[in-house]
């Protein structure tokens, strides 16, 4: 299914699309993901254990993160999506602050499951506590490229923490999530049934979703391969954009951890995929934000 056709039946309010997270899947190589993600310049979370099956590092920002999630490989029961799923870029994490009332307002027009609850420890200078979170996911037949849902954080003092806001790529935050789709207005659909129909608007090569200080674009694969240098094989979360402080330290950040960017034009610096865990990154300095008018977009 790479569509939905929303049913406009009821009469709850659509949520303001706003980005939460993104995940990276790396399976069974959760370290070798981490490893890499660290010679890009990001400063990453201590390894924590869901009690869904599976364990993660971050990458946290001013306002979203970067998620490294993999198997956890002492779980009785291994986390299904994730063995379902390829290694690479694989979720889209909307934000909210009423998983339950969000439910009641998308379940008659988008394809969303009833919220889960889950948890992770996490060490603190204050001794250990835990994190908890109550999440809706859109199902997975409707998403072909990747897992998409909604996150409400019932403890975000245990994530948004000073300690791992620091990273010395100057990363500040992710300003642009790209989804690859031969078909990008049939992908679209989801996200009207989800926020509204005038939530997307027309993009070269596609359209886009503004997530507050972020973007998600959906794009046909010709035009991804323009950006970034890389055509996906078939629809995908292909790539990412970061906001960075200054693209200086992006340059010596990959400079150390030995890795040479795919593109460096002075506007904008790229790293291929196969560096990146099979993601395009592209970084952009703050003041170049894909969002602002005369930014990176523009200097394409």
């Amino acid at each position: 299914m790479t569509g939905f056709t929303p049913t406009p039946i009821s009469a709850e309010p659509e949520p303001a699309p706003a980005l939460d997270h993104v995940v990276v899947n790396a399976r069974e190589r959760l370290e070798a993901a981490a490893d890499a993600y660290r010679r890009l310049g990001f400063h990453l979370t201590p390894p924590s254990r869901h009690t869904l099956g599976s364990i993660n590092r971050l990458a946290v920002f001013e306002r979203d993160y970067l998620e490294l999630i993999g198997l956890d490989p002492d779980a009785s029961v291994p986390r299904a999506e994730l063995l379902r799923s390829p290694i690479g870029l694989n979720g889209l994490v909307f934000a909210t602050e009423s998983a339950d009332a969000l439910y009641r307002a998308l379940a008659a027009r988008a394809p969303v499951e009833t919220p889960l609850e889950f948890s992770r420890p996490v060490a603190i200078p204050d001794g250990a506590a835990e994190a908890r979170f109550r999440v809706v996911r859109v199902a997975s037949d409707a998403t072909p490229y990747g897992r998409v849902y909604f996150c409400q954080h019932l403890s975000r003092n245990l994530v948004w923490r000073d300690e791992w806001q620091h990273h010395p790529n100057g990363a500040q935050g992710i300003a642009r999530m790209v989804i690859a789709a031969a078909d990008p207005a049939a992908t679209a659909s989801l996200y009207r049934g989800l926020f509204g129909g005038a939530a997307l608007c027309p993009a070269p090569g596609g359209l886009t979703l503004a997530l507050g200080a972020a973007r998600l674009d959906i794009l046909a694969p010709t035009r991804v391969a323009e950006e970034f240098g890389v055509r996906p094989a078939g629809d995908a979360m292909a790539a990412l954009t970061f906001k960075t402080a200054s693209l200086d330290a992006v340059r010596r950040a990959l400079a150390s951890g030995g890795v040479t960017p795919s593109c460096d034009d002075g506007h904008r610096v790229v790293v291929a995929p196969d560096a990146a865990f099979g993601v395009s990154l592209e970084f952009v300095a703050e003041s170049s934000h894909p969002l602002r008018p005369g930014g990176a977009e523009r200097a394409r």
